[in-house]
């Protein structure tokens, strides 16, 4: 999608998340800046979003990551973010939600 990423991802349980994506985050911007993909300096937004998952809902996860463009066509990424934020009752303070280029 042109405004998010979903990574399925599986971690030892002494890995950090944060590391993880920190890492993943300045690899692919230094990659892309090197690369001239993209006008001018491409960086990641601030923050990210983690959610866990069992091994027996794998098959649901993958095909619900597959299906990114019919999901989007309904609603917008930030609705159904705070939707699964809603769903699996995080507290958020929609202050600190990423950005969209609308804002």
């Amino acid at each position: 999608m042109p405004d998010h990423l979903h990574m399925l991802v599986g971690l030892r349980p002494d890995a950090s998340l944060s590391d993880l994506i920190r890492d993943a985050k300045a690899g692919s911007s230094k990659f892309i800046n090197e690369k001239r993909w993209v006008t001018g300096r491409f960086s990641w937004q601030e923050g990210f979003g983690g959610f866990s998952y069992s091994r027996s809902q794998l098959c649901t996860v993958i095909r619900y990551i597959e299906s990114q463009q019919k999901h989007h066509a309904k609603k917008s990424f930030r609705e159904e973010y705070i939707q699964l934020l809603e769903r699996f009752t995080v507290d958020y303070d929609p202050r600190y939600l990423f950005k969209t280029g609308d804002e």
